[in-house]
């Protein structure tokens, strides 16, 4: 479909993972990336500029849970930390039966990704600018989505205390992590009971053809969040569970 290289690397990967697109799924990733390397020069949203580079880091690497069950069972996602939009957006672009809502907490960045939606002509993404701890408290995104995801960069012990107190009884929280995340995990694991959540399953994602090595954490939600979580902003950097 595509004449550009990179951009048919992309296309393989979504062959690869039955994700289903057409012209217009492949246009809006281009202009996309586009968009992201134009406000890279004013706003700090990612070091990774060759196209090729960005396509496989950043594109495949955030569709990747599309294949999986957890993801295609969900109607409403939430991807804290979204930074320059991933996954969240990525997955948007080719999940348009699904509700999206992407939270950082830079309003530079909400800035930049809400020009985004509006040239890709999105109907389906929401943005908001804040920080988990304080947006987990709001009854109108506290528990209400089947699947949260996030690719930030903080410890899961941390990063459980942001995400899972979005996540629905019954919901999944993924995270997107490095393959060598064995002890992390570990160290979690006060942390997910405390939250409420059951680790589930770890998809190993190692994909040498296009250089990606992760694995996606995949945990439930058994029980709600107790109310005093997510603690005051900083507290969980600083005193992670």
């Amino acid at each position: 479909m595509s004449e550009n290289l990179e951009l048919k690397i992309l296309e393989n990967a979504f062959d690869d993972f039955g994700i289903e697109y057409d012209e217009l799924t492949i246009q809006r990733f281009a202009r996309y990336m586009e968009l992201v390397l134009e406000w890279n020069k004013k706003v700090n949203l990612t070091a990774i500029v060759e196209p090729e580079a960005f396509i496989t880091k950043h594109f495949i690497d955030s569709v990747s849970c599309a294949a999986d069950d957890y993801f295609k069972a969900a109607n409403t996602v939430i991807d804290v930390g979204t930074g320059a939009g991933f996954p969240g957006m990525p997955l948007a672009i080719i999940a348009q039966d699904k509700e999206f809502l992407l939270a950082d907490s830079l309003n530079k960045r909400i800035k930049v990704l809400n020009e985004v939606v509006s040239e890709l002509g999105l109907k389906n993404v929401q943005l908001v600018h804040g920080r988990a701890e304080e947006l987990a408290r709001r009854r109108e995104y506290r528990e209400k989505y089947d699947i949260c995801v996030s690719r930030a960069v903080s410890q899961l012990r941390i990063l459980s205390e942001y995400c899972l107190p979005f996540v629905k009884k019954g919901g999944t929280f993924a995270a997107y992590k490095s393959s060598d995340s064995d002890d992390e995990i570990k160290n979690a694991e006060k942390s997910i009971h405390t939250l409420g959540g059951k680790l589930e399953y770890i998809s190993d994602r190692n994909m040498p053809k296009y250089g990606l090595f992760h694995r996606i954490i995949y945990i439930n939600k058994e029980k709600n969040t107790p109310k005093q979580y997510p603690r005051k902003p900083g507290t969980p950097e600083k005193y992670p569970l």
